[in-house]
């Protein structure tokens, strides 16, 4: 008889989630992690982490009440380290906290070290001691989420030379900084240090960056950072990164050079599976460290499967721990719907940007006529008193049958109120749902039923031409 019916390798949101489904349909569980990062990297130097310190940006710079109460408005002239870290160091034990207490009430073992593969069924666990703890399951799933990914070419000091892991440890806040990399994490990361006054400059391979989003929004997005003196530097390549005395010198390929008081790389993530001896098992990573699995997120072992960031895109807190809720259900046999395709995406540089379903670019190259309705934040009076003047929603319909093809949000709250668009989209629902209802005023979710009798009426109008 195995130790237990499910092992997994990882406590993150996807192996939280998988173990959690499994323990609450009977069966024996363990879970495995080092004991300084139960919780994952999601809770540790990833999403908690992050956007706790995007919170502790806007609070103390007063950068979202400065429309109201003037450009020089700040809630603490010198914010330090210190001031930024004391809430996300809060968060991150209480978050800890929660995460192991869930385990113990649903009787989950937590194993305190590292696994790796002895056989398909055999896992062996290593304490801080350095000691091994063989343990068998009749099925395991692979947590371990990712890593930054570093370039050979590049020295990192974690100190002046950082990733987007230990740019959480840093020792002060730089006057200036060179963020290699637009993409999500990179323009978190650049939004906040703006704010807090850091003279940033982004360094980016390709001819743009956020690429997946709206074109409005993400010029809307560069304009607000641009109004922070963020410079970017699109189809630049950085050739070196030098370290001296007083900072850092980054010399791009085209020959420009760069000084600042510290460099942020944010090229990718990298699957934590190196040390987990996959062969072992009959497994192989691709050359990023991720595992291909089947849409029941089976590896090609079938009892064995994994979830999360080790798998690929979305690479998604969300999405991994409906990942883990639905490999535990198929481990167990018990019936589970496969995860709906229209996924919310959330990015929370500052303002933040959220949307669901298709582009208007996806749209046209797809030729699916489609009209659109867009609202304001300062059109409407919740926009006005929270002082956010510079928000936007936008609905993207099909004048056809009237369906919603998609949502996208820039401004305050964008990430919550994207979840009224989902809902009416997952239920099939039409424009006219949103032109009806009564929504609570004043609210920034007026902005569905602002940008709904706008699109609505444009689609009117053309049936009248039509006529």
């Amino acid at each position: 008889m195995p130790d237990f019916d499910m092992l997994v390798i990882g406590s993150g949101p996807g192996g939280q989630k998988a173990a959690i489904a499994a323990a609450k349909l009977g069966r024996r569980v363990a879970i495995v992690d080092r004991p300084d990062m139960v919780g994952g990297v999601s809770i540790h130097t990833g999403t908690v982490p992050s956007k706790t310190l995007r919170e502790a940006v806007l609070y103390l710079t007063g950068l979202s009440q400065r429309d109201l109460y003037g450009q020089s408005y700040r809630l603490k002239e010198e914010i330090t380290v210190a001031d930024l870290t004391a809430r996300t160091q809060h968060v991150v034990s209480r978050e800890v906290d929660v995460v192991r207490n869930q385990l113990a009430r649903n009787q989950i073992t937590l194993l305190s070290g590292t696994g790796r593969f002895v056989d398909d069924h055999t896992v062996a666990v290593r304490d801080g001691a350095g000691q091994d703890r063989l343990l068998t399951a009749d099925h395991i799933v692979i947590a371990t989420g990712t890593r930054p990914a570093r370039p050979s070419t590049v020295e990192f000091d974690d100190r002046t030379v950082m990733d987007s892991d230990s740019v959480l440890n840093m020792a002060d806040v730089p006057r200036s900084m060179v963020i290699v990399g637009a993409g999500v994490i990179g323009m978190e990361y650049a939004s906040m240090f703006a704010a807090l006054g850091s003279k940033i400059t982004v360094v980016e391979q390709r001819d743009g960056m956020l690429d997946f989003c709206d074109v409005e929004v993400v010029e809307a997005l560069k304009y607000r950072l641009r109004d922070l003196a963020v410079t970017f530097r699109f189809g630049e390549t950085v050739a070196a990164v030098e370290r001296h005395e007083h900072g850092t010198l980054t010399v791009l390929e085209s020959g420009k050079k760069i000084a600042a008081d510290a460099v942020m790389y944010s090229a990718g993530r990298q699957g934590l599976t190196d040390e987990l001896d996959l062969d072992k098992a009959g497994l192989s990573a691709d050359k990023r460290g991720r595992i291909s699995v089947d849409e029941h997120y089976r590896t090609t072992v079938p009892h064995i499967y994994a979830v999360g960031d080790v798998i690929g895109f979305p690479a998604l807190a969300a999405t991994s721990m409906e990942q883990g809720r639905a490999a535990a259900y198929h481990a167990c046999d018990e019936p589970v719907n496969a995860m709906h395709h229209l996924q919310p995406i959330g990015i929370y540089t500052i303002p933040e940007i959220s949307f669901i379903g298709k582009t208007e670019d996806q749209l046209t190259d797809e030729k699916v006529p489609f009209e659109v309705g867009v609202s304001r934040y300062r059109e409407l009076a919740r926009g006005q008193i929270i002082g956010d003047t510079h928000g936007m929603l936008k609905l993207l319909v099909s004048p056809g049958d009237r369906r919603l093809l998609g949502v996208h949000c820039f401004g305050s709250g964008a990430t919550e109120l994207i979840h009224i668009g989902q809902a009416v989209m997952g239920c099939g629902g039409t424009v006219d749902y949103l032109v009806d209802a009564v929504f609570n005023y004043p609210t920034l979710a007026e902005s569905y039923k602002v940008a709904a009798l706008d699109v609505t009426n444009k689609i009117r109008q053309i049936d009248r031409m039509e006529r």
